[in-house]
């Protein structure tokens, strides 16, 4: 296997058959991480953009997310985009991805990987 091929992910058998995988927290950020705002290079995740990320028993995932600004004209993409980035974890059983507004976002939630791919260091 070379380096760009993930490890394949196999789910857990017991006596009454397989288990799914249990998606974890990293897998869903790295499947959100996927999913980059049309008009700034930097994927959402290290905008600030996702506020809240539940893992139900049956491991239906739950998002809360914002946008940069209430008239983002991709008001309407972007969640779809991570709903269907997030139903491709193996083991993952729905998606539910809602957009909020409370507390707005601002520049402070970048991680600095963003704030240094946008030049904001000054």
């Amino acid at each position: 296997m070379d380096e760009q091929t993930p490890p394949a992910v196999h789910g857990q058998w017991t006596p009454q058959g397989e288990v799914p995988p249990r998606p974890g927290e990293d897998a869903v950020i790295g499947a959100i991480a996927t999913v980059f705002d049309p008009e700034i290079p930097v994927n959402i995740y290290e905008l600030g953009l996702i506020y809240a990320i539940e893992i139900s028993d049956d491991n239906h995932v739950k998002v809360e997310m914002t946008l940069t600004a209430p008239g983002c004209p991709s008001a309407q993409e972007l969640p779809v985009q991570v709903r269907e980035a997030i139903l491709q974890i193996p083991g993952v059983t729905g998606a539910d991805v809602e957009t909020v507004w409370d507390p707005p976002w601002d520049p402070s939630r970048m991680t600095d990987e963003a704030r240094l791919a946008l030049n904001m260091f000054g």
